[in-house]
C-alpha cells in the first residue's frame, strides 16, 4: 500500500533560513519539492555531481583507474605473451644465437606451414605434425599456393613462458598496490562521498526554494508521511517560521512511500524494475507479488528444481553463495523456491519424473495434484488439465486488473470519467460469472438468457452511450465502436498469451525427462562404476542446465505478463517517485 501524505509548505525569513534547513534535515522526514529550473545550469552543483560518479566508481571498483589500469595493462601482456609461446611451442626450443650464426654462414631460413595432406618432403625440413598441419623449414622460397608464410618470434616457447612468469609477479605486485590503497584510502573516499552527498542535497534544496517578498523570506515545499506529521509539528514550533500543511492535490508531484508487509516487500524491486507508482493510484505490489510467484512456479514446474532453489536462496543470503547480480536477493529466491516446490509437487514433477505416473509413488500422493482433476489421461474436455489451468489464471489475472482499474480510476478522477471501464467490467465479469452459474446448474437457462441480456444492455449504455458524459452521443458511439474493436482483438491476445506458463512448464519437464532417459542409457542394464558416474554426470549436468534455462524462463515471461497483459489492463502508469527525505 501506499503510505498517506501531507503536503507542507514553508515561509522562513531569509536570515534565518540556513538554520531552518539544518533543522529540517535534522529532522529527516521532509520530501522536498525540488525544481528544475536552475539545478540542470548549475554549475557548483554539476561539478559535485561528477565528483559524486567519480567517488562512487572508484568505490566500486576498490581503486582509482590509473592502478586499474596499470594491472590490466600487465594482464593484457600476459594474454599476449602466453598466446605467443603457445604460438612458438610447435618450433621448439631454439637458441636465437644459432640461427643469427646460420644467417651469418649466407643460409636464409624460411618457416612454412601446410596442410598435412599437401606436404612434399622435397620443400624442407619437417619440424612438427600438429591439428592436420604440417609446421617445416626451408632453405628456398616456395612458390605455391599450399604453403602459408610464418613468422617466428625471436624467442622460444620456453624464453616466453620465462617472460609470462616475469610478469605475473608484476601482477601480484599490482594487486598489492590496489589492496593497499584500499586499506589506507577507501575509508576516507567513503566519507568524502557522503560530504559530497550532503552537500548536492544541501544545494538542490536551495535552488528550489523561492524568494519572496523582495527576497526578504523564504518560500519551500515538501511532503512528509502522515505518521511522521507529529513530530515534525513539534519540532516546527521551536522554529522561526510559518508553516501550512494540507492534504495533496492531483496535481502535486506528490512522492510515494510503500507500506507492505515481509512477503509482499520482497517483490519491490520488480515493481521498481517497471516504475513506481503515483501517488493517487493502486500499489500494485500486493497483487504482482503472489502472481509473480504462481507464475514463476507453473513455469518451473518441478518441486526438485524448488528444493534446489530454496538451497541456493538460502546460501546467498547467508553469504554462503557469493553473485554479484544475486546480491541481497536471498529472501525472494528462497521464496519463489517454496513457491515452486509446492506448485512442482501439485504438478507431479520432480526432477523430470512424472510422479502421477509412476506406479511406484502412493496413490494418496497423487490424489491433491493437479491432474487428478481430469480424466485418467489427466484432460479435461480433451485438453491437459495445465493447460486449462492456465487459461483459468490468464482470465482471472486480467479480470482482476479491470477491477483494479475502475476502483483506482473513479478514486482517481470520479464516477463519470469512468463510465466506459465500468461497462466492460460488468460485460467481461458479468458474463463469466452468469456463465460459470449456468454450467454448475446454479442458474437455469431461461434465468441465464434474462441475466445475459440486463448485463449486455447496461454494458452497452456505459460503453457506447455514456463513456464521455457531456460529449455528443453520436461521437460517444464512434468511440465506444472504436474501443471494442481494441478490447476484442486484445483481450483474447492478453488470455491467450498465458498459454507460455503451460508452455514452458512442459518443455521444462520433458527436457529434465530426456536428461534422465541418456543417463539411463548410459547406466545400462549391469551398471558398473563408470556407468555410474556417467550416469551421475549426464543427469547433473542436465538438470544444472535444465533448472537454469527455466530460472531465465520462469522470470522473463511472468514479468512480461505483468508488465504488458496485466498493467495494460489495470491501467497502471508507474510514472511514480519515491518518498527520498531531505537528511543527514
Amino acid at each position: 500500500m501506499i503510505a498517506p501524505m501531507k503536503k507542507y509548505t514553508f515561509l522562513i525569513l531569509a536570515s534565518r533560513y540556513e538554520h531552518f534547513l539544518e533543522q529540517l534535515r535534522e529532522a529527516g522526514v521532509v520530501h522536498v519539492t525540488l525544481k528544475a529550473e536552475g539545478i540542470a545550469d548549475n554549475e557548483t552543483l554539476q561539478a559535485a555531481i561528477e565528483r559524486k560518479q567519480e567517488l562512487e566508481h572508484i568505490i566500486k571498483q576498490g581503486a582509482p583507474d590509473q592502478l586499474l589500469k596499470e594491472k590490466q595493462s600487465v594482464l593484457d601482456k600476459i594474454a599476449a605473451t602466453q598466446q605467443e609461446a603457445n604460438r612458438m611451442a610447435v618450433w621448439g626450443n631454439f637458441d636465437k644465437k644459432q640461427l643469427d650464426a646460420i644467417a651469418q654462414a649466407g643460409y636464409t631460413l624460411y618457416y612454412y606451414t601446410c596442410s598435412s595432406n599437401k606436404f612434399m618432403e622435397e620443400w624442407g625440413v619437417r619440424v612438427a605434425d600438429l591439428g592436420g598441419k604440417t609446421y617445416f623449414v626451408a632453405l628456398q622460397p616456395i612458390d605455391s599456393e599450399d604453403v602459408t608464410v610464418e613468422t617466428l618470434n625471436e624467442k622460444s616457447s620456453d624464453a616466453l613462458l620465462k617472460d609470462v612468469e616475469a610478469l605475473n609477479g608484476l601482477l601480484t605486485a599490482a594487486d598489492t598496490r590496489i589492496l593497499a590503497w584500499g586499506q589506507a584510502h577507501l575509508a576516507e573516499t567513503q566519507q568524502e562521498l557522503d560530504e559530497v552527498n550532503r552537500q548536492i542535497d544541501w544545494t538542490q534544496v536551495t535552488l528550489s526554494t523561492d524568494s519572496v517578498a523582495e527576497g526578504s523570506l523564504k518560500l519551500l515545499e515538501g511532503f512528509c508521511p502522515v505518521e511522521k506529521t507529529a513530530d515534525l509539528d513539534q519540532r516546527l514550533t521551536t522554529l522561526d517560521c510559518y508553516y501550512e500543511a494540507e492534504d495533496p492535490q492531483p496535481e502535486d508531484k506528490t512522492p510515494i512511500q510503500l507500506k507492505n508487509n515481509w512477503f509482499t516487500r520482497l517483490f519491490e524491486c520488480l515493481t521498481g524494475m517497471y516504475g513506481w507508482p503515483n501517488y493517487g493510484e493502486f500499489d500494485p505490489t500486493p497483487i504482482l507479488g503472489p502472481f509473480f510467484l504462481l507464475f514463476f512456479a507453473l513455469c518451473i514446474g518441478d518441486a526438485g528444481y524448488g528444493l534446489l532453489l530454496i538451497l541456493c536462496g538460502y546460501l546467498i543470503h547467508k553469504g554462503k553463495m557469493k553473485i554479484e547480480m544475486f546480491e541481497g536477493l536471498g529472501p525472494i529466491i528462497m521464496a519463489l523456491g517454496v513457491g515452486s516446490t509446492v506448485v512442482g509437487y501439485l504438478m507431479g514433477g520432480f526432477f523430470g519424473i512424472d510422479l502421477f505416473t509412476a506406479e511406484w509413488f502412493p496413490a494418496a500422493g497423487k490424489a491433491i495434484m493437479l491432474k487428478s482433476l481430469g480424466d485418467a489421461n489427466g484432460q479435461i474436455a480433451g485438453y491437459d488439465v495445465m493447460m486449462v489451468l492456465a487459461l483459468i489464471i490468464g482470465i482471472v489475472h486480467i479480470c482482476l486488473a479491470m477491477v483494479v482499474k475502475c476502483l483506482c480510476y473513479t478514486k482517481r478522477f470520479g464516477f463519470k470519467q469512468t463510465i466506459s471501464a465500468w461497462g466492460w467490467l460488468v460485460l467481461i465479469l458479468g458474463s463469466l460469472i452468469t456463465l460459470v452459474l449456468m454450467m454448475t446448474n446454479l442458474l437455469s437457462a431461461e434465468a441465464t438468457n434474462i441475466t445475459l441480456i440486463v448485463i449486455g444492455a447496461i454494458s452497452a449504455l456505459g460503453i457506447f452511450i455514456f463513456n464521455t458524459p457531456g460529449r455528443n452521443p453520436l461521437i460517444n458511439i464512434g468511440a465506444g465502436l472504436w474501443d471494442t474493436y481494441g478490447m476484442a482483438t486484445g483481450i483474447m491476445g492478453d488470455v491467450l498469451s498465458y498459454l507460455r506458463l503451460y508452455a514452458l512448464g512442459l518443455a521444462g519437464g520433458m527436457l529434465g525427462a530426456a536428461f534422465n532417459q541418456l543417463g539411463e542409457m548410459v547406466l545400462g542394464e549391469t551398471p558398473n562404476v563408470g556407468t555410474w558416474i556417467g550416469f551421475i554426470a549426464i543427469v547433473t549436468f542436465g538438470h544444472v542446465l535444465n533448472l537454469l534455462m527455466a530460472c531465465l524462463g520462469a522470470f522473463v515471461h511472468p514479468l512480461r505478463l505483468t508488465f504488458v497483459e496485466y498493467f495494460k489492463n489495470a491501467g497502471y502508469e508507474g510514472s511514480g517517485k519515491l518518498y527520498q527525505p531531505f537528511k543527514k
